[in-house]
């Protein structure tokens, strides 16, 4: 169950959180600033769903604290942990899920929503050179998975 929003982490500490991950690694401090306020703390409990697999996507999430299971049906993907990032190409493109994602354990999140990351995309050029950076970086992992197979 969605505990509602919550916000424990000061200013720097979203800007250090956001820094820590691999999709804004590169990107300027004072940048990540202007994302941070956009993020929600939101808690859910064990068991919640987050979203569902075909549900049209509009946000991506965090995770500060917890682990989060991306499935389809009873099919585990992956079990995401601390600092990991998931939802995120819905910031790009309003396009279905392409798998569910449910807390498997009581969790803390930041969520952080498509038209505000929009805007923010529109005034700093260089978050949107991040998110390419990573995509491009997915893309060349998984052309060379399917070359080794």
């Amino acid at each position: 169950m969605e505990r509602g929003n919550i916000n424990r982490l000061l200013l720097i500490e979203k800007v250090l959180l956001l820094k820590s991950l691999n999709l804004f690694k590169e990107t300027p401090e004072n940048i990540l600033a202007d994302l941070a306020p956009l993020m929600k703390e939101m808690q859910y409990e064990q068991g919640t769903e987050i979203f569902k697999e075909g549900e049209t996507g509009d946000c991506m999430y965090i995770i500060q604290q917890g682990n989060i299971k991306i499935h389809k049906g009873n099919t585990t993907l992956a079990i995401l942990k601390e600092k990991e990032v998931f939802g995120e190409l819905s910031l790009l493109d309003a396009d279905t899920r392409s798998a569910s994602a449910t807390a498997d354990t009581d969790c803390i999140l930041y969520k952080i929503d498509q038209e505000p990351f929009y805007e923010l995309m529109d005034e700093r050029p260089e978050v949107a050179k991040g998110f390419i950076k990573i995509l491009c970086q997915r893309l060349r992992t998984m052309n060379e998975k399917s070359r080794q197979q």
